[in-house]
């Protein structure tokens, strides 16, 4: 049985609400979680996600997604913010479906949610077989056997 989440998905151009739909969403993180979860998901433009990750990480450039984790026990607490024309970019760039990316970039922020890293080589390796056991699970191939 998966753990329960509690999701607010929010979009800040309404036409990315059809190839997200909440239910799906909702199965592809849950998916990825090893317990209770509260979880807002928001999908931005590129002027947002370059000011929170400008302002949150240093970094001055939209990136694809941000994972802001608050607790990781007894109940998983984060942000997940997706930037809609970064995702859709590398979805082109690699060839691969736009809802398949945007399933592999929630399961990868769920996993980060819950204290998975990849800064070093042997986590980076768990938390990317953990993501492609998480998708081949969804019925979306390995993102990373390109």
């Amino acid at each position: 049985m998966k753990p329960e989440l509690t999701l607010s998905l929010q979009f800040a151009d309404a036409s990315d609400r059809a190839l997200l739909p909440r239910h799906k969403v909702a199965r592809w993180i849950c998916a990825a979680l090893d317990a209770p979860a509260e979880i807002t998901v928001r999908i931005v433009g590129a002027e947002e996600g370059q000011a929170l990750n400008r302002d949150y990480r240093a970094k001055d450039y939209a990136t694809n997604v941000l994972t802001f984790d608050y607790s990781h026990a007894p109940v998983v607490v984060a942000d997940l913010v997706l930037c809609a024309p970064v995702v859709a970019r590398e979805a082109r760039e690699m060839k691969v479906d736009l809802q398949a990316h945007y399933a592999h970039l929630l399961v990868h922020g769920t996993l980060h949610a819950q204290g998975h890293d990849h800064e070093v080589d042997a986590e980076a390796r768990v938390m990317e077989a953990r993501e492609t056991e998480v998708l081949a699970g969804l019925g979306f191939s390995d993102p990373y056997a390109r």
